[in-house]
């Protein structure tokens, strides 16, 4: 079934009663589809205690004081040295987007 924004917003209650009943509804905007209404999987079982138990090991000194050069950057007193820093790739500007000035308060 497709319903539009405005009926979808009508009449919540009635389509989740429906999808609760196994139907799957899609909501679309002008005609095209934005999302899709679907019952919650509740055959999934949940992951018992203890699975990973042997797995790994948590050492001594785990909660241990931390180094001090690792401590200073969590406290802000240090910078992350810039060969460690992770480097973002610029991505090219899509054709007809200009970059708004910001805001100003």
């Amino acid at each position: 079934m497709e319903v539009n924004i405005h009926q979808a917003k009508t009449h919540l209650s009635r389509l989740l009663q429906r999808v609760a009943g196994g139907e799957e509804i899609t909501i679309a905007r002008a005609g095209v589809p934005v999302a899709r209404l679907v019952a919650i999987d509740k055959g999934r079982t949940p992951r018992p205690l203890g699975m990973d138990r042997g797995r790994f090991r948590v050492p001594e000194d785990f909660d241990g004081p931390l180094p001090d050069e690792v401590l200073a950057l969590f406290e802000g007193r240090a910078s992350v040295p810039d060969k460690h820093r992770l480097q973002r790739k610029k991505r090219p500007a899509r054709p007809g987007s200009a970059r708004r000035p910001p805001r100003s308060s």
